[in-house]
């Protein structure tokens, strides 16, 4: 038990290594492979030996399908291909590499302890989990050994013999236990070897270890979008459409497997292999057809939008640090599209004294704050310590534009959004030219929130001294129009006298708003050493 406890382990950590290390790269290799069903078969194979995990490239697809990126069809294309590709491990892993376990240890540790974080850091854990798996089978292999002369085991393995259908399911139920066939069909090889576990037997659980790696994903997926259940509910029918014709034929097939290879560890994983080989280049043509199927199991659910709800927030992205900080900028450029349309809102109900649009930019605010609750809950799960400096440093500059989105959101519900109550509620109307400049004021920080957005996805240098400079515009024509409110009192506007503290205060909520945009151009300033340290002149 200590020995697969290990061995899962290794497994765990291998592919952590890889999806942390590697994860966005391997994602953008399959978003632009999947045009041709080929292709998206040979980029679930290489994907999936270096994930070592077919459940990870299936979890992955289906969130693409999802999201809808990739197409149904093409996404089981490269599930097709994912099974080959555990297969191609197992290989691997089948022949005796135990004199390699302490090089791995040893450049894998030395390589983790380089880096705080980063890539190097990920290849060593790579390193670290493939020898942590070559230690595992060895040791299984040993600690199996003596159980060839054990009399209790002949009687637990009996009914398993005489009930093949039954070891199918038996060995499907520790394959979703163990979340990986890979585990369980390595683990078979190393009974087989040891002479514990029947050849025909081994065999028979191979198939179930296949249909076994079909649950996880299933389980994984059953509240997200039709598509992406469709996905794992085509791989389960698949796998059930092989399983069922082997498992008759298998008395047949064995002695062609057994002509492979004499050695009775690669029987095994021949005939793993054989098994989705042979299910790949079946179904391949007719992946059309398997995907029509589950969509008469999986309809369309009928989903109402819901805007305080995140969108782009997927927890199974946690993992890859790079892929999870690009689904939270997605999810904070929306806070800002919402800042946007509330000053768009703002503006209009201080010219019309439209209540109900009042009501609209207060609901708009919640949503804010709510998206702003998730955003800050999904980064608090993505730990910093697997990052590189890079992934670091968007990780901050994403946490606090989304902060002073939030604040910014408050400034017009909580203080804007009563001006504008107390204006309805007096029905005062701003003169013309006072109006003219809130207005004025209003269309700079506009910019400045337009151009924000451009800052924080782009992190140009040259964007950033404009917003800064920006801010000096709206400073000045705020004094501007501060003297020509003046000079309209001085001349006893009767209008500009009942709006004098609406439009004072108005103004410096809309400068507000401008303070908060601009924060996310200091950094990028400061870094690149466009930045002063102080305003203040130096005397000698």
């Amino acid at each position: 038990m200590a020995g697969v406890c290990l061995l899962l382990w290794g497994v765990k950590l291998l592919r952590l290594g890889v999806t942390r290390g590697f994860g966005a790269g391997l994602r953008n290799m399959l978003a632009h492979s999947t045009n041709n069903r080929v292709k998206a078969l040979f980029s679930g194979i290489g994907m999936t030996t270096l994930l070592q995990s077919s459940t990870a490239t299936v979890l992955i697809v289906a969130a693409f399908a999802g999201q809808g990126m990739i197409g149904t069809a093409a996404g089981l294309a490269v599930i097709l291909g994912a099974d080959i590709g555990t297969t191609l491990v197992a290989q691997l892993l089948a022949f005796d590499m135990s004199m390699l376990t302490p090089l791995f240890m040893v450049v894998g540790f030395i390589l983790f302890s380089m880096q705080h974080n980063g890539r190097l850091k990920n290849i060593g854990r790579i390193f670290v989990g493939l020898s942590l798996m070559l230690l595992a089978l060895a040791w299984i292999r040993e600690t199996a050994e003596p159980l060839k002369s054990s009399e209790v085991l002949p009687l637990i393995l009996a009914p398993l013999e005489a009930d093949p259908f039954f070891a199918v399911l038996l060995a499907a139920l520790l394959t979703w236990i163990a979340h990986s066939s890979l585990a369980i069909v390595l683990l078979l090889m190393s009974f087989v070897v040891s002479g514990a576990l029947p050849i025909m037997l081994g065999l028979y659980m191979v198939l179930g270890a296949n249909l076994g790696g079909t649950i996880p994903p299933i389980l994984a997926t059953l509240k997200d979008h039709p598509d992406a259940l469709r996905i794992s509910i085509s791989n389960l029918i698949v796998r059930v459409c092989g399983v069922i014709p082997f498992f008759f034929l298998l008395p047949i097939i064995e002695p062609y497997v057994a002509v492979m290879s004499t050695d009775t560890s690669r029987e095994v994983v021949n005939f793993h292999t054989l098994f989705n080989v042979v299910l790949a280049l079946t179904f391949l043509p007719f992946t059309g057809v398997v995907v029509s199927l589950a969509k008469k199991i999986v309809p369309d659910r009928i989903e109402r939008d819901n805007p305080k709800k995140a969108r782009y927030l997927d927890k199974k992205d946690l993992d890859t640090p790079s892929v999870a900080l690009a689904s939270a900028t997605r999810e904070t450029l929306r806070m800002a599209d919402l800042v946007q349309q509330m000053l768009e809102d703002t503006i209009e109900i201080l010219r019309t004294n439209d209540m109900k649009l009042l009501e609209k930019v207060r609901d708009e605010d919640d949503t804010i704050d709510s998206i702003y609750g998730e955003v800050k809950d999904y980064m608090a799960k993505l730990s910093q310590e697997f990052m590189d400096p890079s992934d670091a440093d968007r990780y901050v500059q994403i946490l606090t534009f989304a902060t002073n989105l939030e604040h910014a959101g408050d400034v017009i519900d909580r203080n804007l959004m009563p001006l504008a109550l107390k204006k309805i509620k007096k029905q005062t109307h701003f003169s013309d030219d006072g109006f003219e400049d809130i207005k004025h004021i209003h269309d700079l920080v506009m910019e400045s929130v337009q151009l924000a957005q451009s800052i924080f996805v782009s992190g140009d240098i040259e964007m950033a001294k404009q917003l800064l400079k920006d801010k000096q515009d709206i400073r000045e024509a705020e004094i501007k129009g501060m003297a020509s409110h003046i000079e309209r009192l001085g001349e006893g506007n009767p209008e500009t006298v009942a709006t004098n503290s609406l439009h004072l205060d108005i103004v410096r909520d809309y400068r507000r708003i401008n303070t908060y945009m601009c924060t996310v151009a200091y950094p990028l300033l400061e870094e690149s050493g466009e930045l002063r340290q102080s305003r203040l002149k130096v005397r000698d």
